[in-house]
């Protein structure tokens, strides 16, 4: 929508247009508060609480050069927001500019994942930003005592609970406290997957010293999702090692898992055993009070209003994790954007899949068993054996998918109805379905038949 410009504004695009020829100069502060506004405006999922901090340089040869605050943002800023911006530019001055980020603060340590590549951790993931609760109070304190004295307060720190809970925010908000206090720091944050393959080509390309130097040489280690050890003996000889080097040397240690060390099976009691020497803390489901406190956390990091009632509407209607939340205002943001008006409660129905109509019927597990036995063609006896062909295997995580998409069941309850599976089969079921959907199309159209059978 055109906007009215005053003289004064008129006189600001003139200079920098004329800035912009002459190659050099600064920015305005009221044509940048421009390009700010055309960027949340037309980028509402891109806006970020902390983007009042970018600070223009300078305008030099065509090229305006942003200053970030920290240097976690500047990757964000780099791969995100460069475009964006840069047509932001061109459209409030009406010249042929682009726009580059920087950051004055440079890290000697950092970030790194298994093969030495820099991780680009997301600048969201804060301390600040993230919403306490009962479910959730003694993992962020444990991870705030652990950023401000590593090695020294819980070591190791392992934190476990479901998906989308925040074990990852808080995995992050440890590393970026700790660079932003210690910057020289070398830590190395990667999944447990990653340093199983790594162990493995390590193995194969008989160069195991190198891989131990750079596991055992680091100022803390942080590993996610430590339960796909299961069951690995070689690898686990291997991280007991790495284990007691780093804790004798009294560098931190973080892990993160979906249960508890003493229920990850397979598991040598040994690493069982030093798993439970620091602290371990768990991550629950929030409750009510904590969604909306952080449905409101959200919305304001997003430079979105949302009504109580609105806020209140979400939080009763999604129940399982902070992701889904998440994702429910990206629904809810989008459908307003496209619509270009204000945010309601029928909106944000609309957005959530309701539209007014009444609540869509509750889907029990043995409708789920009923559906996949029969377009799979298997017995309902075989998926709940300890066979483990294929044909059998696969429509079993099949159905455990489905149950955790379209039940209120936890993991342990699911995998009671298959045989009495523990929760990380379950989980491990969700996810290899969830990958197959992504990567294979059949297996996609398959699931859409069966949810269509279930709607």
């Amino acid at each position: 929508m055109a906007t009215t410009q005053l003289p004064a504004q008129k006189e600001n695009l003139r200079r920098s247009a004329e800035h912009s020829r002459n190659g050099e100069g600064t920015i305005d502060p009221a044509v940048w508060q421009r390009i700010l506004s055309h960027v949340r405006m037309n980028h509402p999922t891109l806006n970020r609480e902390w983007f009042h901090q970018l600070q223009p340089r300078q305008l030099s040869n065509g090229v305006i050069q942003v200053t970030v605050a920290k240097a976690v943002q500047l990757p964000f800023c780099q791969t995100q927001c460069q475009q964006p911006f840069t047509n932001a530019a061109q459209a409030v001055t009406g010249r042929l500019v682009a726009v580059t980020f920087h950051c004055d603060k440079i890290q000697t340590g950092g970030v790194f994942s298994d093969n030495d590549q820099p991780v680009p951790l997301n600048p969201d993931y804060v301390f600040e930003n993230f919403v306490t609760g009962p479910c959730n109070q003694l993992p962020h304190a444990a991870s705030v005592a652990v950023s401000d004295q590593p090695g020294k307060t819980y070591n190791p720190l392992f934190i476990h609970g479901g998906v989308g809970l925040g074990k990852t925010h808080l995995l992050q908000a440890i590393c970026q406290q700790m660079l932003e206090r210690q910057s020289d720091r070398r830590i190395l944050y990667l999944s447990c997957d990653s340093f199983i393959n790594q162990f493995i080509n390590a193995i194969q390309i008989n160069d195991m010293n190198q891989f131990r130097n750079r596991y055992r040489h680091v100022d803390m280690l942080v590993i996610d999702d430590i339960h796909c050890l299961r069951g690995r003996d070689r690898t686990q000889e291997e991280f007991f090692h790495t284990f007691n080097t780093l804790y004798q040397g009294h560098k931190q240690i973080i892990l993160s898992a979906d249960c508890p060390p003493q229920e990850i099976p397979e598991l040598e009691e040994r690493l069982v055993s030093r798993f439970n020497w620091g602290l371990v803390a768990r991550i629950e489901k929030p409750c009510y009070e904590t969604r909306v406190a952080i449905l409101q956390k959200k919305a304001r990091l997003r430079g979105l209003q949302l009504s109580d009632d609105v806020i209140c509407y979400v939080a009763g209607k999604v129940e399982n994790n902070t992701r889904e939340l998440e994702g429910a205002i990206t629904k809810i943001q989008g459908m307003s954007t496209l619509q270009g008006g204000r945010i309601d409660i029928d909106l944000a129905k609309a957005a959530l899949g309701e539209s007014g109509a009444p609540d869509k019927k509750r889907i029990t597990i043995q409708q789920i068993l009923d559906a996949v036995t029969k377009y799979y063609n298997v017995r309902l006896s075989d998926l709940q054996s300890k066979k483990r062909h294929k044909s059998i295997a696969f429509p079993r995580q099949v159905c455990m998918f489905l149950a955790r998409r379209h039940t209120r069941y936890s993991l342990e309850e699911i995998g009671g109805y298959f045989g009495g599976r523990d929760h990380t089969t379950v989980m491990h079921a969700v996810r290899t379905v969830d990958s197959d959907i992504k990567e294979d199309t059949q297996v996609a159209e398959q699931l859409i038949h069966l949810e269509h059978q279930l709607a």
